[in-house]
């Protein structure tokens, strides 16, 4: 196995976190990464507060392993959510599109470490002076929102940046062992990743999701407004080269996000289940290194390809001396 600073922190085996994917990261996806070694994170921003308590009691009971769970803290007040995350036994809280400022000491007095995602330099530096305890470096590669700034760019200057005050994970992109071996030469301490969970048996979608990313190629996704208000990489499709080329302003979030239900193009959170899924409609996340992706695989046996590949390519690196 790889150690880092990021496995002796969460007390995990691997250093592949799950991103907290609003609409796919539920209970069964998160147990069986963290089950494998990883860290499974549960995506709550898609989630009513009664569904977000049943799914963290549920991959509770799945696992005897740390887990988190991921919010938006754009969605505004998260006091009681917190009290939820704590109340229900999860290690971490995960925060998206800002700081948590007005959590951190509530998740630090009873024992829950924060994590805050940065898609630029600054971002990572604010979340450290306001508590956080590890930060995520994404690029513009990562599905869902996103910045900028490319992976491979970023995340050396956040290294640098605040390297030597808290653990530092790489995001977008990175779909294999390769891209871990790749994070851990930048000086990250670990990855953490999405789209390649979203090809698992556990990981929630729609109908057509899945299929869509295992023949989407690594120019199939763009940044767009459409969906939520907020740069956001997905599968292109019809929805949003219409909205794209209609110049139309996007409403603030959560506005467009709300627009999008209506529209019905949004149908994130269901399952193979949902009726009046259209897939050149649809609202799916996806991130450029969907193109590698070309089969189901179980989470668990990822998180184990994962560390393998790892290895390899850092003994190939090895040998080069």
């Amino acid at each position: 196995m790889i150690s880092t600073r990021l496995t002796e922190l969460l007390d995990i085996e691997a250093p592949v976190m799950l991103a907290g994917m609003g609409g796919v990261s539920y209970h069964e996806l998160a147990a069986a990464v963290s089950n494998a070694g990883g860290f499974g994170c549960l995506g709550a921003s898609t989630m009513s507060d009664e569904l977000m308590v049943e799914e963290i009691a549920r991959t509770a009971a799945a696992t005897d392993k740390p887990f988190g769970v991921d919010l938006l803290t754009a969605a505004g007040d998260m006091t009681d959510k917190v009290r939820a995350i704590i109340a229900g036994g999860a290690s971490v809280f995960v925060a998206g599109l800002g700081v948590p400022r007005d959590v951190v000491e509530q998740c630090h007095d009873a024992g829950l470490l924060v994590v805050n995602m940065c898609g630029k330099v600054h971002h990572a530096v604010d979340a450290v002076a306001a508590g956080c305890d590890l930060v995520v470096a994404q690029g513009t590669e990562a599905g869902g929102h996103t910045g900028r700034v490319a992976t491979m760019a970023l995340v050396p200057q956040v290294v640098d940046a605040v390297g030597d005050q808290v653990p530092v994970v790489a995001a977008g992109g990175i779909v294999d062992g390769r891209g871990l071996a790749a994070a851990l030469a930048l000086g990250a301490d670990g990855v953490w990743v999405g789209t390649r969970f979203i090809a698992t048996p556990e990981a929630r979608a729609v109908s057509g999701y899945k299929d869509t990313l295992l023949n989407t190629g690594e120019d199939g996704t763009t940044v767009t407004r459409a969906y939520t208000g907020k740069t956001c990489r997905v599968v292109r499709n019809r929805y949003t080269n219409e909205f794209d080329a209609s110049g139309a302003k996007a409403e603030p979030f959560p506005g467009q996000y709300i627009k999008s239900l209506k529209d019905g193009a949004n149908h994130l959170g269901g399952d193979e289940a949902t009726p009046g899924v259209d897939p050149e409609r649809e609202f799916m996340p996806a991130g450029q290194g969907g193109g590698a992706i070309t089969e189901l695989v179980p989470a668990g046996e990822l998180v184990t390809r994962f560390v393998a590949e790892a290895e390899a390519a850092l003994g190939r690196a090895s040998s080069l001396r």
